[in-house]
């Protein structure tokens, strides 16, 4: 990745988002800081970005960890403070303390050779230590995380494999590709990422069995029953002109959950690129179901109640069974 190709990246991902987020409305600014975690898990110290919601004390509050795209860092959090400050002025999030750390391109895996453990690191350490430094909620239904393209994969794995942890993933764009297989990856769906790349992470040669390991469809697959019986809460979108094509595996993974019943929001942003000026309403948009299904849920909708009855008695007597496992759809072309 060269210095040039980094520097455009993250100046459409953080200039996106300044441009289209307006300024928060209260009189009192959040609070930006910077500080490091040591550990002997990935290169130390790891620099991360906290933002905390102006006037609010953070005992409690919920943790919101946005993971960084391919070739940003934690300073990623910075330029998306005025959208998080925009959705705290329309009450469309609580307070809550939103966290970036410098992950690099590690794609928030765990290297097979060993030698850098992401995931170990931001599910045993970091998070704890958040949850120590700022005296956050230990809970899943306040604990979610969110990401853009590389933090979109690292949501999805993160959230996908630790229903335990995390209450609620939201994956925007995420880098993903439409495949159970490494050998089934195309190169129009991994172009940015290099051989060499690949190795560095998933083994030389690039160990299939690994790939599957940490691929987010085959997780889903493997974890379907914990998945859905720790009431993970997924929302999964990408914009259909997505410049690294990343709409193909991004409609995969939604397939791979709707055939396995596994339940979701998805989205298809028409016309939409990666990052760019759609960013920040896009991020506002997975906030809100974080939101509305995890960190503020309102109660069940009773409004429909007579009619749902009556819809239920003309199932029963047409013989249809909803505990019966959902069928696979048709082909969509003969």
């Amino acid at each position: 990745m060269t210095a040039t190709r980094r520097a455009a990246i993250s100046a459409i991902a953080l200039g996106g988002a300044a441009l289209a987020a307006p300024a928060c409305a209260a009189e009192e600014a959040a609070r930006l800081e910077t500080a490091t975690l040591a550990t002997a898990l990935v290169p130390s110290p790891v620099k991360y970005s906290a933002l905390i919601p102006a006037g609010a004390e953070t005992a409690g509050l919920p943790l919101l960890l946005l993971l960084h795209g391919g070739d940003g860092d934690n300073g990623f959090l910075a330029g998306l403070r005025p959208t998080l400050e925009a959705a705290w002025a329309a009450d469309e999030i609580p307070p809550l303390v939103a966290v970036t750390p410098d992950c690099d391109r590690s794609l928030y895996l765990d290297y097979f050779d060993g030698s850098q453990k992401w995931e170990t690191f931001i599910v045993t350490e970091l998070i704890p230590a958040l949850r120590a430094r700022y005296g956050l909620a230990t809970n899943t239904a306040r604990t979610v995380v969110s990401g853009i393209s590389m933090g979109g994969l690292g949501a999805l794995r993160l959230g996908l494999k630790h229903p335990d942890v995390f209450g609620g993933l939201a994956s925007l764009e995420a880098g993903i590709e439409p495949a159970l297989r490494f050998s089934d990856v195309k190169v129009r769906n991994a172009f940015q990422r290099g051989r060499p790349f690949l190795e560095e992470r998933y083994g030389r040669p690039v160990d299939g069995a690994w790939w599957q390991a940490n691929n987010p469809a085959n997780i889903a697959i493997a974890l379907r029953d914990a998945i859905v019986q720790a009431g993970l809460q997924i929302y999964l979108e990408v914009g259909d002109a997505d410049m690294f094509h990343l709409d193909e595996g991004n409609e995969f993974m939604h397939r791979v959950l709707w055939d396995h019943a596994i339940a979701h929001e998805y989205r298809q942003v028409h016309g939409a690129d990666h990052l760019g000026r759609t960013l920040p309403s896009r991020l506002r948009d997975g906030l809100r179901f974080l939101n509305a299904h995890v960190l503020r849920p309102p109660p069940p909708d009773t409004s429909y109640e007579v009619g749902k009855a009556l819809v239920e008695r003309l199932k029963r007597n047409a013989g249809v069974d909803d505990s019966a496992p959902r069928p696979l759809l048709p082909p969509t072309s003969l």
